[in-house]
C-alpha cells in the first residue's frame, strides 16, 4: 500500500521547479553582489577605524589588529561565492567580479592603506608630507613597474580563481562570463606592462635650466 503522502519535491510540476530553482539562483546572485558591496564598505569602514584608533585614541596595536582584519572580507567572500556555485547557481558576471575584487585587494589592498594613512596623518595630524614618487629617470622606471607588477599580481589572482571556478563548474557549465573576465584581466596586464615598458624605453627627463627658456 503507498503512502498517501507525498514529498514536497515530488509534489511540485516541472515548471513549478524550474521556477523554483530559478528563484534560487535569483537569490544567490543577489548575495553574492549585496557581499561584494559590503565588502568594499567595510574594506574603508575598517580603514577609517583604524586611523581614527592611531592618531586619535593614540592605540596603534589596537588600529593594527583592525587592519588585519580586512582580509578576512575576502575570505568571506571567496567562500560565499564557492557556496554559491556548489549550490548549482550558473557562473556570471557577478562571480567574476568577486574574483576580481579579491584579487585586487589581495595585491593592492595594503598599498592602498599606506596611501590613505599617510595623506591623512600629514593632513590631518601634523604628520610629514607624503614621499611622492620619483618624475625622471631611472627612479620613475622603477616605480612604474613596481606599480605594474602590483596591478599584475591582481590580475593573475583573480585569473587564477577565474579558473578554479571553470574547472569546479565544468566545461559543460556557462563559463562564458568567466572566460571573458579572464581576458579582461589580460588586457589588464598588457596595458600596465605597456605603460611601464614605455617608460623604460623613452624615461622620462628633467628639462635643463637652459632648454627650459
Amino acid at each position: 500500500m503507498q503512502s498517501g503522502f507525498i514529498a514536497a519535491d515530488d509534489a511540485r510540476g516541472p515548471v513549478d521547479r524550474e521556477g523554483w530553482d530559478q528563484g534560487q539562483s535569483e537569490r544567490g546572485n543577489i548575495v553574492v553582489v549585496a557581499l561584494i558591496i559590503a565588502c568594499e564598505v567595510g574594506f574603508w569602514v575598517l580603514l577609517g577605524i583604524g586611523i581614527l584608533l592611531r592618531y586619535v585614541a593614540k592605540m596603534p596595536k589596537a588600529s593594527t589588529v583592525v587592519l588585519l582584519c580586512e582580509p578576512v572580507l575576502e575570505v568571506v567572500l571567496f567562500v560565499t561565492t564557492v557556496i554559491d556555485l556548489r549550490n548549482g547557481a550558473e557562473p556570471d558576471w557577478k562571480h567574476g567580479l568577486a574574483a576580481v575584487y579579491i584579487g585586487y585587494s589581495a595585491a593592492l589592498g595594503h598599498s592602498t592603506i599606506k596611501w590613505v594613512d599617510a595623506r591623512v596623518a600629514h593632513r590631518f595630524f601634523g604628520g610629514p608630507p607624503p614621499v611622492k614618487p620619483a618624475k625622471y629617470g631611472a627612479a620613475r622606471t622603477l616605480h612604474e613597474w613596481k606599480n605594474a607588477g602590483r596591478w599584475v599580481l591582481a590580475a593573475v589572482i583573480a585569473m587564477a580563481l577565474l579558473q578554479g571556478g571553470i574547472w569546479y563548474v565544468g566545461d559543460d557549465g556557462e563559463i562564458g562570463s568567466l572566460r571573458d573576465w579572464q581576458l579582461k584581466m589580460l588586457f589588464l596586464i598588457g596595458i600596465n606592462v605597456a605603460i611601464a615598458l614605455s617608460y623604460t624605453l623613452f624615461p622620462k627627463r628633467e628639462r635643463s635650466a637652459s632648454s627650459a627658456r
